[in-house]
């Protein structure tokens, strides 16, 4: 074979290997996704030092998808103004009254529905990068609505029959792969036991209710911090954010810390989950009552 053809072959053979890594290396890519319950909007918006740290401190974070609730006092476009600083044009609120749900993006999100009739708070779906997200806030005060809402969003996952979706937010549930800890927590039971009256109770005939969650994982939808985050150090909530507020002290929020933020993931994104991290240390201490967390997925985009 000539020389000049061997080296015009080489040139060829090596720009396709390449753009073949390069293609590699493009087609799959980190998608970061977070969820923050921020604490009744910054008190309803009077709070501007704690929204402005809350805002640097997610841009620190740089996640691509975020889900937020409890938007107290927010509107679409004061959304978009706080979502614009951390680097997301795109934005979807629920609603603008009571505690909103929200998720924005780096990427055009699709809404799907917004229900506010059938829920506590309400339920967001919608779609970005490709993958259905489920923003929740189950009801606060009641064990047996957190359940009909979880089942509700089992039939709307089951239906839909996509292999691409998360469910996230502040799901007030305990999960049973936490029972092994949780269930020592007596001082906690005996209060919630306390706090309920004739119509609502946080407990299921007196013990801590792990239904609601059950239903989830039963959808299928994988927790994606086991394995990845030490269980009995992923709690959410409370922070020491709340001292001095509602008979909370210092010691009764170590006493009373339990994981009710999670990210639920369909088993084959689950898979390409690299990375989960519970911000419970540091600055997020005194920037809600609720902790972050984050989930890095490793996608083709």
């Amino acid at each position: 074979m000539p020389r000049a053809i061997s080296k015009t072959l080489f040139l060829i053979f090596f720009i396709l290997g390449i753009q073949q890594i390069a293609y590699s290396q493009e087609a799959e890519k980190s998608l970061k996704v977070m969820t923050y319950n921020i604490w009744n909007g910054f008190d309803w918006g009077k709070d501007s030092a704690r929204q402005e740290n809350l805002i640097q401190w997610v841009k620190t974070q740089n996640p691509d998808v975020l889900a937020l609730q409890e938007l107290c006092a927010y509107d679409v476009d004061k959304l978009k103004k706080d979502a614009a600083k951390w680097g997301h044009p795109y934005v979807q609120i629920l609603k603008e009254k009571g505690y909103p749900t929200a998720l924005t993006s780096k990427k055009p999100i699709n809404l799907i529905e917004k229900n506010v009739d059938n829920f506590w708070h309400g339920l967001l779906h919608v779609q970005t990068f490709g993958i259905d997200f489920y923003v929740v806030h189950l009801s606060p005060s009641d064990a047996d609505t957190r359940l009909r809402e979880a089942q509700q969003i089992k039939t709307r996952i089951q239906e839909q029959a996509s292999d691409q979706y998360i469910i996230l937010g502040d799901f007030n549930s305990y999960s049973p792969f936490d029972a092994y800890w949780l269930e020592s927590k007596s001082d906690l039971r005996t209060k919630m036991s306390e706090e309920k009256n004739e119509k609502y109770s946080n407990l299921r005939l007196g013990e801590f209710d792990y239904a609601p969650m059950s239903e989830f994982l039963s959808i299928p939808a994988i927790d994606v911090s086991l394995g990845k985050v030490d269980s009995e150090e992923s709690y959410t909530f409370p922070t020491p954010a709340l001292v001095g507020l509602y008979d909370q002290t210092a010691e009764s929020i170590l006493e009373n810390r339990v994981r009710i933020d999670y990210i639920l993931a369909s088993p084959t994104l689950a898979q390409a989950c690299s990375q989960v991290e519970i911000f419970n240390q540091g600055i997020p201490e005194t920037l809600s009552d609720h902790y972050p967390m984050m989930a890095v997925f490793q996608i083709k985009m």
